[in-house]
């Protein structure tokens, strides 16, 4: 590839349940994603892709196989180390969005700032000049609740690019969003990406937005079956 390597995956294999039960999801993965870029991951919906990146930002662990992150092999962190390092060094926005019902939207797009240290009141500022670029400036003070699908996800975008992480792991970033929402939206992201040391990671079924693809993974039954710089001609589709 050429490029330094963001996260780097090494035989990953992810098997739920056990004995007549058992299913494995992930059969072996080999991928190396690249800094300084926006890849996304595709394939069809039960291909596996959600797994892996949540065994890359941590949140699962891996039945067998290694994963480099930044350079470091979080497959062998303690859990409370793996806690820390993605709170100081990854972004994630879930597809269901995971907002606290009881914080208003800022205060929800602040809380990495918080858990980093910050006092409130500097990362409410923080937060709220992000939903303002998300188009949130009228509702930023509402709760989850008073507020559309689009607009929570949205407030999780800010949330993941508040406290400006090295690396972006998004899942269906744009599902609940109008195309100039989501251009918008991804835009912010790439920002993210702009710099050698960073990058993106988006599982998505959205081709509106694939112009804004580096790299494109593609996924099948557990497996990456490709790999390829993204062109400009193929995103323009």
């Amino acid at each position: 590839m050429g490029l330094p390597i963001a996260v780097e995956c090494e035989g990953v294999i992810k098997e739920f349940g056990s004995g007549s039960t058992k299913q494995r999801v992930l059969h072996g993965i080999d991928w190396q994603v690249p800094l300084g870029a926006t890849t996304f991951l595709v394939g069809p919906s039960g291909c596996g892709k959600t797994t892996l990146i949540s065994i890359i930002s941590g949140l699962l662990s891996a039945t067998a196989g290694r994963v480099w992150v930044l350079g470091k092999e979080t497959t062998k962190m303690r859990k409370g180390a793996l806690v820390r390092f993605r709170a100081d060094h990854l972004g994630f926005i879930f597809q269901q969005f995971n907002l606290l019902p009881s914080l208003t939207a800022v205060e929800n797009a602040a809380v990495p700032l918080v858990v980093q240290g910050s006092t409130l009141a500097s990362a409410k500022r923080q937060a709220s000049g992000l939903l303002d670029r998300l188009g949130l400036e009228k509702n930023k003070w509402k709760y989850p609740n008073q507020l559309s699908g689009g607009q929570q996800q949205r407030v999780a975008i800010a949330r993941a690019l508040v406290h400006n992480p090295r690396i972006v792991i998004s899942d269906e970033p744009t599902a609940s969003l109008d195309a100039e929402t989501g251009h918008e939206a991804m835009q912010l992201m790439r920002e993210v990406a702009s710099g050698p040391d960073r990058a993106v990671i988006v599982v998505t079924h959205d081709t509106r937005i694939f112009e804004f693809a580096d790299y494109l993974a593609t996924m099948f039954d557990g497996r990456i079956e490709s790999f390829r710089q993204n062109t400009p001609s193929e995103s323009s589709h």
